[in-house]
């Protein structure tokens, strides 16, 4: 791509005006010195849904948009709306990004692969023998597969919708020669007395779902932490985590590097992701 050649991008999802996204992207666009436009197509604003989807990407398209995120509702409604789909992306079942090029529309997924990114670079030397991870919905699938990839030897769903949690069991099953199984939340005791890590994939923890997914007494020095929630930074299980001396990762890694991972997708050239997690965090501290 020419470095001079306009790049526009946006985000398609319910309730994305307020999203940190469109900055961080352009931001790090304006410190590579490329033109590069990032807007939130808000369905919610618009009076939109998931049903108007097709013709949403079919005017991104017509109106000359290099690539767009997509969000919730929409990661799993988009793929039949593709051309091709990346292997990684298929195997989560979601897609996050959509290149639009001559070839027709190409879909991605940086939720995973920015997941494990954050792993590699937070906590790269914990215990992977066995992890238990709360939480089957879509930031669940995303961060499931990238466990596996990370080489998780036997991974433990758990979500209060049992179907749900065995329907991504069923769905990570058998993928990199890795034992997953589900489990309902009364197992929760058990688990985290001998497992080596958690993963917290739900929305408890934010601001407008408050406490904490367990009891936090169940946590233990010897567990790592993850916590993909970014809004508050620190939730209550990473604040006890890091009190009782666990390893922690928190969700702005993930956050910043499904970010990161898009921007090489978007315009073609890789990120400065220690430039980006500083602006990211520079946003989060001034909300």
């Amino acid at each position: 791509m020419h470095h001079d050649s306009p790049i526009l991008a946006g985000l398609i999802g319910s309730g994305t005006a307020p999203s940190l996204t469109p900055a961080l992207h352009m931001e790090e666009g304006r410190r590579q010195g490329l033109t590069y436009v990032y807007r939130p197509i808000d369905l919610t604003a618009l009076h939109l849904n998931a049903d108007d989807l097709p013709s949403v990407l079919q005017w991104a398209e017509r109106l000359g948009f290099t690539a767009v995120n997509v969000t919730h509702p929409c990661k799993q409604a988009v793929i039949p709306l593709l051309d091709r789909i990346d292997p990684v992306a298929a195997r989560v079942g979601a897609v996050n990004t959509v290149r639009f090029g001559p070839d027709g529309r190409t879909g991605f997924n940086t939720d995973t692969t920015g997941y494990e990114r954050a792993f590699r670079a937070a906590v790269p030397t914990v215990r992977l023998g066995h992890v238990t991870q709360i939480g089957a919905g879509g930031a669940g699938a995303a961060v499931g597969d990238a466990l596996l990839r990370l080489g998780a030897q036997r991974l433990t769903i758990v979500d209060v919708d049992s179907s749900r949690a065995a329907e991504l069991t069923d769905a990570l099953a058998g993928r990199h020669g890795a034992d997953v199984v589900a489990a309902g939340v009364d197992a929760l005791p058990e688990l985290l007395a001998a497992c080596d890590g958690v993963v917290q994939c739900t929305p408890i923890g934010m601001a407008h779902h408050p406490g904490a997914p367990f009891d936090l007494g169940l946590l233990r020095p010897e567990l790592w932490v993850s916590d993909v929630i970014y809004r508050p930074i620190e939730t209550p299980l990473l604040r006890r985590a890091r009190q009782i001396g666990c390893a922690t990762l928190d969700g702005s890694g993930m956050a910043v590097f499904q970010a990161v991972d898009a921007f090489r997708i978007i315009t073609g050239h890789a990120a400065d992701a220690g430039r980006m997690t500083r602006h990211f965090q520079s946003l989060i501290a001034a909300e």
